[in-house]
């Protein structure tokens, strides 16, 4: 796939420092925040306390290992503004998560907060190839989820003109993009797919789109899906990642000129990867980069939330520089609250979603359901075909994929492919790849 912007053009002083440089840097942040946090926020008073540790005792950037974790837990047990480390009436801005399992988590935002969200979302589009004056079409969610107003305040920041379309009303978004002709488009992969089918649907070329760029992010994807949105619709499919709980979109984001994994913005975010049985921290070499285990991150520029060693459930690895002076993440694999053990293997559902997308009668379109038999768990794979392929043999095609989910990853499964359309599509946020119907 040929990039649309090939240079990285004007980089901040900061992504070109040296390690050393860099480094320097964090440390200066990180005491500060946890100095702010221990000071300003009672949970992290008591918890510090509780560890035996002060922020006094953070002399290097490995001593942030002998501090305690942060989980969602945390954040749900404060709710609503019990982490807030201003007083309430300095938030500017609150978004907060689903709480599809429980009391969502909310995040607050000085207006300093906001500023340097915008500054690193707008870093992240140019480093997607963005520039002041492309028309960028955000079809992200609105509202409390931090998706929308993420990528429409850091677009507005680098000069773009912004589409506010949000998510859904699929058959509007691919008249907007016919009528308005955006350069870029922000969404979540797996909706990306639901607009390429809608242009196929009405009988155009989606490789005919005036975009050049898809910004992708939100939830897990594979290196699959990324071939198959390129092929499909014709674009580069760049890789952004963020969490609420840390701030939202903009945390890292890859480079258009090497897609080789999202740059983690190092002077405002400060990751380790750990060992998520122990909680240990892994090593991490400067030509190999760390093993694969959970990615924690550290906040060193936030006011209202600073949030230290949040477990984000991620599984990754870190990985030495490239385009960029920092580090560089790995393709998320799964999460750790995501993964199956289905008689007695371990099941991500992005494992899944690689052998469907490699199958080539097949569209992107997956679920895993999982239902319990006994003692054990057992899973069936829905799939559907695409239209082209309408008329096939669907048994045939499912023998395979059961075949290949048997041979690759060593998990007995029933699969199950449906007609064109007959899975779920996601038009707002993302994708439902888990219906989880065992008894509670």
């Amino acid at each position: 796939m040929p990039v649309k912007h090939p240079a990285p053009g004007d980089l901040e002083p900061i992504e070109r420092a040296s390690r050393d440089e860099l480094q320097a840097l964090q440390l200066q942040r990180l005491q500060a925040t946890l100095q702010h946090a221990y000071e300003h926020v009672p949970h992290y008073r008591a918890a510090f306390d509780a560890k035996g540790v002060h922020p006094s005792d953070c002399k290097t950037l490995a001593d942030l290992a002998q501090f305690p974790f942060t989980t969602k837990a945390d954040l749900r047990t404060q709710y609503p503004f019990g982490m807030f480390a201003v007083p309430r009436e300095k938030v500017v801005r609150v978004h907060a998560s689903s709480g599809t399992t429980g009391k969502p988590t909310v995040v607050g935002y000085t207006q300093g907060d906001i500023d340097r969200w915008a500054d690193l979302v707008a870093r992240s589009i140019r480093a997607a190839g963005g520039r002041a004056g492309d028309i960028v079409h955000v079809a992200y969610g609105y509202g409390l989820f931090t998706g929308g107003l993420g990528a429409h305040y850091g677009a507005e920041r680098l000069g773009c003109t912004v589409v506010p379309m949000s998510g859904g009303q699929t058959e509007k978004q691919v008249q907007l993009i016919r009528d308005f002709k955006p350069d870029i488009i922000m969404v979540t992969p797996s909706y990306m797919q639901v607009i390429v089918e809608e242009f196929r649907r009405e009988g155009v070329d989606p490789r005919e789109m005036s975009i050049g760029v898809g910004i992708f992010g939100a939830e897990p994807w594979t290196e699959e899906m990324r071939r198959d949105i390129e092929r499909s619709a014709g674009i580069d499919a760049v890789d952004i990642y963020g969490l609420s709980e840390v701030m939202g979109p903009g945390v890292a984001s890859e480079c258009i000129e090497t897609k080789d994994g999202p740059v983690v913005w190092e002077d405002h975010f400060y990751p380790e990867i750990i060992d998520p049985e122990t909680g240990a921290v892994l090593p991490y070499d400067d030509l190999k980069g760390s093993a694969e285990g959970e990615l924690v991150f550290t906040t060193l520029t936030k006011e209202a939330l600073p949030v230290i060693r949040y477990r984000t459930r991620d599984l990754t690895r870190l990985l030495p520089p490239t385009a960029r002076s920092m580090r560089r993440m790995g393709k998320i694999v799964g999460r750790s609250d995501d993964m199956l053990i289905i008689r007695g293997v371990n099941l991500f559902p992005t494992q899944i979603e690689e052998l469907v997308l490699q199958q080539g009668q097949l569209s992107g379109q997956y679920q895993l359901v999982v239902t319990r038999d006994g003692p054990l768990d057992d899973v069936t794979v829905r799939c559907e075909v695409q239209p082209a392929f309408a008329a096939a043999d669907r048994a045939a095609i499912a023998a395979e994929l059961r075949h290949r989910i048997k041979t690759l990853i060593g998990v007995t499964t029933a699969v199950d492919v449906g007609l064109p359309d007959s899975i779920e599509r996601t038009l707002v946020g993302k994708a439902r790849r888990v219906v989880d119907q065992r008894p509670r």
